[in-house]
């Protein structure tokens, strides 16, 4: 079946949307075998998301869900909690999204569940953490955006509170969760013993915010203003060339002075603002314009061979249609084609990291909704006609 590290480990996945599914798709490309409960609607992501060619198998659906399979439970129906409870006796990691309260009125608490499984990891991803006035509270990425900072940061930089056109709260918090699994697996290798992890999204979201722009008032007092000048400039982004946009990360001297060379500005190499990296932090703002100005004067093919040459951190401007013909992405096969029992023809990307242990060896399509159901309760000791009753009394699909 599957060769990656964590070949062996079973994961009952009760999440929805992006956060928790992020969670359990990275657990997935690694080898834990992972089943999805979904209630009878199935995840909100299967519709709302935008672009399918059946409902239910959205796009989004489709990248956050591979090498999973898929069970309808309807965890209010007495039967179809039962049979949640007997999947999570047998698992060796339990994931949810849903708010604590709930848990532990259906008896997914941790404590409730270690009675019956002490290996069990059991992992709450929430909105925010214990303790905490909003605590309970629902909340989804743009939420969290906005009370974390990230979208106050974009303020500082271009004038105005914008979101960041991505999940970027659900994935990064996804990938901690996934993370924390791992050092919760880990010690449970040396005790024996399972754990509760909470992942809060608001705390991490914070501590990202804040390691990068906690800056001067790390020092109590502050010795400065909050914000790292140099991320906050409206000039830090592609910059234009003749013919289009390039980035460039000229950040060592060497670096820096290679690059004054290639503009015509070798006198900005004794420059007192721009003479090392610390002068150059300092004065970020003018540095940016510097380069800003510099790149302006040739194509963006010119400037890529100059700084290949010159060894000079640069990369051309991608949008996001460019990903798919990279010449990088094409080398290394990041996307591959996959024929889909039911979507036909998809393209996938694969996992971006290897280990040379040995990789999960066989990649399994997303789901459709509760397409293994049978299989799943049959591996769970339930017969032929326990199954057809839960069928006809709604508990499962």
């Amino acid at each position: 079946m599957s060769g990656g590290p964590l070949s062996g480990v079973k994961v009952v996945d009760l999440t929805t949307v992006v956060v928790g599914p992020i969670c359990t798709r990275t657990l997935a490309d690694y080898g834990a075998e992972v089943i999805k409960v979904e209630a009878p609607g199935g995840d909100l992501l299967r519709t709302m998301a935008q672009g399918s060619r059946n409902p239910g198998m959205s796009g989004k659906f489709i990248n956050f869900n591979r090498n999973k399979r898929s069970i309808v439970l309807d965890i209010k129906n007495p039967d179809g909690l039962a049979a949640l409870h007997r999947l999570i006796e047998k698992a060796d990691v339990f994931v949810s999204n849903v708010r604590p309260e709930a848990l532990t009125r259906a008896g997914l608490d941790h404590a409730s569940l270690a009675k019956k499984n002490p290996r069990l990891i059991h992992c709450s991803i929430l909105a925010f953490g214990r303790g905490g006035r909003y605590y309970n509270r629902p909340a989804y990425d743009p939420i969290v955006q906005s009370l974390s900072g990230v979208a106050g940061t974009l303020e500082r930089a271009t004038g105005e509170p914008r979101f960041v056109p991505m999940v970027m709260s659900d994935h990064t918090t996804g990938l901690i969760a996934a993370q924390c699994i791992g050092f919760a697996l880990y010690r449970r290798e040396k005790t024996g013993q399972g754990e509760a992890i909470d992942v809060p999204m608001l705390e991490n979201m914070a501590s990202f915010v804040s390691s990068e722009h906690l800056g001067a008032t790390t020092f109590d007092p502050p010795v400065g203003p909050t914000g790292d000048n140099r991320l906050l400039s409206p000039d830090y982004r592609p910059l234009p060339t003749k013919d289009g946009y390039i980035t460039v990360g000229p950040n060592t001297n060497q670096q820096a002075f290679a690059f004054f060379d290639a503009i015509g500005r070798p006198e900005l190499k004794t420059d007192p603002r721009f003479d090392s990296a610390a002068s150059r932090t300092k004065n970020a703002a003018a540095y940016f314009v510097v380069r800003k100005e510099g790149l302006a004067q040739r194509t963006t093919a010119e400037w890529l061979e100059i700084f290949d040459k010159a060894d000079v951190p640069a990369a051309r401007y991608n949008t996001i249609d460019d990903l798919l013909t990279d010449p990088h992405l094409g080398d290394v096969g990041f996307f591959q084609p996959e024929d889909h029992p039911s979507e036909g023809r998809i393209r996938r990307s694969r996992r971006a990291n290897t280990f040379s242990g040995g990789e999960r060896q066989t990649e399994t399509h997303a789901p459709t909704l509760g397409e293994h159901t049978d299989a799943i309760l049959a591996s769970a000791g339930y017969s032929e006609a326990e199954i057809e009753k839960m069928r006809a009394s709604g508990a499962v699909r």
